[in-house]
């Protein structure tokens, strides 16, 4: 956990609350988070999961992982600690996030189940749904639509993960979705099925 630097300071509620917002917008505030390998599909899941809520009416939106690098983590690199922390910030932004009320998605390898469940500890129960977007890695390696994995066997890539660096699968995650057995229609809808489930939307 990362050491709280700055005292004397107050967490500042406001008049409006979440359940506010959720009334407002017709749906719970919550975190998507999809996990698995590189070339699994998280990030295809999630904007396609993003889609098929936003024609359904409901406000949402999905935190990439390359795109959180180009801003705010761009200090970061892919160490175990540089990783780390990289999921500490996004767990913290998504919590901002799923407070406004707005179905938040998150679409990271997060190797480690250590970050994943620190993510999920600043949540209340039933905020916080990891979907384990599960694949091969025989499989991962044909897909590879960044060429990464042929840069991570030639040594090209150091700590890259599944190959040269370890990737921890959940243990118990809300949702898994194995896209080599399952299309990204089939899959959309499993995600979609799950939050009705839940009555989140």
């Amino acid at each position: 956990m990362a050491e709280q630097k700055a005292t004397n300071i107050t967490w500042h509620g406001g008049d409006v609350e979440k359940k506010d917002r959720e009334q407002l917008l017709n749906q719970k505030g919550v975190v998507i988070w999809y996990t698995g390998l590189s070339g699994s599909g998280k990030s295809t899941l999630a904007r396609a999961v993003e889609t098929r809520l936003f024609e359904n009416g409901h406000l949402c939106y999905v935190l990439d992982g390359d795109n959180i690098r180009y801003g705010l983590n761009k200090n970061l690199g892919f160490s175990p600690d540089d990783r780390a922390e990289n999921i500490r910030r996004i767990g913290e932004v998504a919590k901002l996030f799923s407070h406004a009320g707005v179905i938040t998605m998150t679409a990271f390898i997060s190797p480690y189940r250590e970050d994943r469940n620190n993510a999920r500890k600043l949540l209340n129960d039933g905020e916080f749904i990891e979907v384990f977007v599960k694949v091969p890695l025989d499989v991962a390696e044909q897909r590879d639509p960044k060429g990464l994995y042929k840069k991570a066997r030639a040594g090209e890539i150091p700590q890259f993960t599944g190959i040269s660096a370890p990737y921890e699968e959940p243990e118990n995650p809300e949702l898994t979705i194995d896209t080599s057995q399952y299309n990204l229609v089939q899959s959309v809808q499993k995600v979609m099925d799950f939050l009705k489930e839940k009555q989140i939307i």
